[in-house]
């Protein structure tokens, strides 16, 4: 009898294991969806769109992308938390995320803890540009005037609370620019305001500014990012100023999937997103609109947006913005 439970046992543990190993070698059997908290067309939509078709390519199942902006991307966010975590749901996660931890009162949801990470997609640039008629002809040129002028640089935006936004506050304060930050309602309003002389400099995602750039509207002083842009590498960074060493803000997009998704899953996206985002058609495709495809492990994931929710709540702090 004891023989005859022992063996009954062994059959049932092997039973589940090899169930167990099948479903994760079976992973996906149905569709993926990518939730995307931006409309379509700009950049965050655009590299969802073509990592959706390599990583369908790699997985063997279509990877489709659906579009719900507004709301800071809370709708989009409240949508994955609350779909089942079988890694079938997933959120295009952007530094969006972790501003909207202390932008927001009453988040239905915790940035961290509701979220399991799957891997970083890219990052792209932020750029400075002034009118081509500007007097500053350089990135120097624009911070010692807003150092020695008190009250005379006036620097544009898109809205309160928004990535471009709080860089442009954060250089200001590790600059020790004494300008005011003007927020506008999108970015041709931006540009129009450059264009009339109501602000004296920009800040913006230099994707969509390369059109105004080539065409002599704006001139690009410099980018917020690590390192100078691979296809403008006499386009200098603003961590290259004096004082402004430690200064590093880039705009990045990444993949989450609903918290307690099982690792066997978060493990399997991530090790085809690194296939893919190595592809040398991919990151050429990226960086056709400015985003350097970069993948990386869930944990590097956990932590870039750790450091975000750090920095950005400084910013907020310092700038007096009130949590909506």
């Amino acid at each position: 009898m004891f023989h005859r439970r022992l063996w009954l046992q062994t059959l049932c543990f092997a039973a589940l294991t090899m169930n167990g190993a099948q479903a994760q070698t079976q992973f996906p059997v149905k569709p993926i969806k990518i939730i995307v908290p931006f409309g379509a067309g700009g950049v965050a939509d655009l590299t969802a769109r073509a990592v959706a078709q390599k990583l369908s390519e790699s997985l063997g199942q279509p990877v489709l992308i659906d579009n719900r902006p507004g709301a800071g991307g809370i709708v989009a966010a409240e949508l994955v938390t609350q779909a089942e975590p079988d890694g079938y749901t997933l959120l295009l996660m952007s530094n969006g995320t972790a501003v909207s931890a202390s932008l927001f009162k009453n988040l239905p949801f915790n940035p961290r803890s509701d979220f399991a990470p799957v891997s970083l997609l890219g990052m792209f640039d932020l750029a400075v540009v002034v009118p081509e008629s500007s007097p500053h002809k350089n990135l120097s040129d624009l911070i010692e005037f807003g150092r020695a002028h008190p009250g005379k640089l006036n620097i544009g935006t898109i809205n309160v609370g928004s990535t471009q936004h709080l860089a442009a506050e954060l250089l200001r304060s590790q600059g020790n620019l004494l300008a005011q930050v003007i927020p506008y309602n999108g970015t041709p309003a931006v540009l129009n305001g450059l264009r009339g002389g109501q602000i004296d400099a920009a800040v913006e995602i230099l994707g969509p500014l390369k059109p105004q750039i080539s065409a002599k509207t704006v001139r690009l002083l410099g980018v917020m990012g690590e390192s100078r842009p691979k296809d403008m590498p006499q386009v200098p960074t603003v961590r290259e100023m004096p004082g402004l060493s430690q200064f590093n803000v880039s705009s990045w997009n990444a993949l989450a999937a609903p918290a307690k998704t099982p690792k066997f899953i978060v493990d399997r996206l991530n090790l085809e997103l690194g296939k893919v985002l190595s592809q040398p058609e991919l990151v050429q495709r990226m960086a056709s609109f400015n985003v350097q495809a970069k993948s990386s492990t869930p944990a590097q994931l956990s932590q870039l947006l750790d450091s975000d929710i750090k920095r950005w709540r400084e910013v907020i702090q310092k700038a007096g913005i009130t949590p909506q």
